[in-house]
């Protein structure tokens, strides 16, 4: 049991298969803010709101975001330019360049091919690129799991002017795969782009058909994308900011730096058709999607939390694969949660918006949402305002109540309740968070009246009645 000032019990957590603007403020309506304040559960239209006014105050240039729950998309926005000089605005629909993102796919079109029986993760490239630094000692899982120890060709966050120049992506590995290893193979985890284009440039030679081919045909095709590695003419333009500077249109890789590494345009309902067939179990097989979904072990025993093209983690007690990626003005972030499929996806033309941070936001209400049991009746808000309420006036509705707490409510209880909660005046009640707690909805409140304002804690149980409701000083 936690802590009490008060008595009173109850508690909450809204039916999620129909959420009402109630559960994230109830009773009366708050004063009136120039920036809306971050929803506490997920409704498309509170997120729109948000991430609308985030846009505006950060100044950023254009933005698409699309955010799937239960298999479905239930939010698909853009906002902004689609370039800052024009007038075009941006739409779900608008292409992107997705940078790191785009490696997902590559260890996707890996794991099709060793389905196939035409390669495991585990042969040496030495097959392919003898020549290259240890080659028999490193692995293709090593390359896509940055492990392999080579140097990373591109760790700054900007066009240099190296990268101005095209390269053929075997001119790039002859140069950068042939440098001394800046550890021993799997010794450590060290992010590096140069294994991505080795692995790009194997999958190549197996399947035997260039590499943007292959996403075409078997990936992109088969789900209805419209993705390309060739920039369409309707791309968003990329933007850049140096310093304290406004954002201004950003140089772009040449021809071959990102190859196999962040070499994809698509647009954010593009990813969504994407992240759905993974999270539909669709183009690899069970075990190839378990290898994605697992992060690699580094010598030591360690995690090395990091899988081929996923980052992998754990968010209230889900396993979250994301990745995001930062290229020639472009910022994204592409984050699903196999077990309930959902995602947020976020893709943006200003390099330095924050992306991670609005899609970590979303993706905190997604399984904030999971936390808690479904829970019949009204939402939580809701239903501590009307009990609130129902104590004021002394005359409870005993059949919204647990057994226990009804019991605990003697008439002496809810006269002296009554009496100290009607001075208060009307309470305005809001959900901060909601939680789960021995298989009891768990809601944190804020309930302001006029003069106090109280922090509670509200549980109810799945058929909706109120098991407890404590105040806090």
């Amino acid at each position: 049991m936690t802590s009490r000032a008060a008595l009173l019990a109850v508690a909450l957590v809204a039916c999620r298969e129909n959420p009402s603007k109630l559960d994230g403020v109830a009773a009366a309506k708050p004063a009136a803010s120039t920036k809306p304040a971050f929803p506490t559960t997920f409704e498309a239209d509170a997120v729109d709101v948000w991430v609308a006014a985030e846009m505006a105050e950060r100044g950023a240039v254009g933005m698409s975001l699309v955010v799937i729950e239960g298999g479905k998309v239930v939010l698909a926005k853009g906002y902004g330019k689609a370039r800052g000089d024009g007038n075009e605005l941006v739409t779900a629909d608008t292409p992107f360049a997705l940078g790191s993102v785009s490696k997902q796919f590559l260890c996707t079109a890996a794991y099709m091919l060793v389905d196939k029986g035409q390669l495991a993760m585990t042969d040496s490239i030495a097959k392919w690129y003898p020549n290259a630094t240890r080659a028999a000692d490193i692995t293709l899982a090593d390359l896509g799991g940055h492990t392999a120890g080579y140097r990373d060709y591109y760790p700054l966050d900007y066009v240099d002017t190296r990268m101005q120049k095209p390269i053929a992506p075997d001119d790039l590995i002859a140069q950068y795969a042939a440098m001394p290893l800046d550890f021993e193979p799997r010794a450590r985890w060290s992010y590096s782009n140069t294994g991505f284009v080795l692995l790009a440039r194997v999958v190549e030679k197996v399947s035997g058909v260039p590499y943007s081919k292959l996403l075409e045909e078997q990936i992109w095709k088969p789900l209805g994308m419209t993705a390309s590695i060739t920039r369409p003419a309707t791309a968003a333009s990329g933007h850049v900011s140096f310093l304290l500077d406004g954002a201004k249109p950003a140089p772009f890789e040449a021809e071959g730096w990102l190859f196999g590494a962040g070499d994809i345009w698509a647009s954010a309902n593009d990813v969504a058709k994407w992240d759905l067939a993974l999270l539909d179990g669709k183009l690899l097989s069970p075990e190839s999607h378990r290898a994605l979904a697992t992060a690699r072990m580094l010598a030591n025993g360690k995690s090395s939390g990091y899988s081929c093209g996923w980052y992998v983690g754990m968010n209230r007690n889900e396993l979250v694969l994301q990745h995001g990626g930062w290229v020639g003005g472009f910022h994204t972030r592409n984050v699903i949660v196999p077990r309930t499929k959902s995602a947020v996806i976020v893709l943006t033309n200003d390099e330095y918006a924050n992306v991670t941070g609005i899609a970590d936001k979303i993706l905190g209400l997604l399984t904030a949402e999971l936390a808690a049991p479904i829970v019949s009746g009204p939402p939580a808000g809701e239903a501590a305002r009307d009990h609130i309420l129902e104590l004021q006036r002394g005359a409870l509705d005993r059949g919204k109540l647990g057994e226990d707490l009804s019991a605990y409510y003697d008439d002496a209880r809810v006269a002296a309740a009554a009496a100290k909660l009607r001075a208060l005046g009307p309470p305005t009640v809001t959900v901060t968070s909601r939680d789960e707690r021995g298989a009891l909805e768990v809601t944190h409140l804020s309930i302001a009246f006029p003069s106090k304002t109280f922090n509670a804690t509200m549980f109810r149980s799945p058929d909706g009645k109120i098991r407890q409701l404590l105040f806090e000083n």
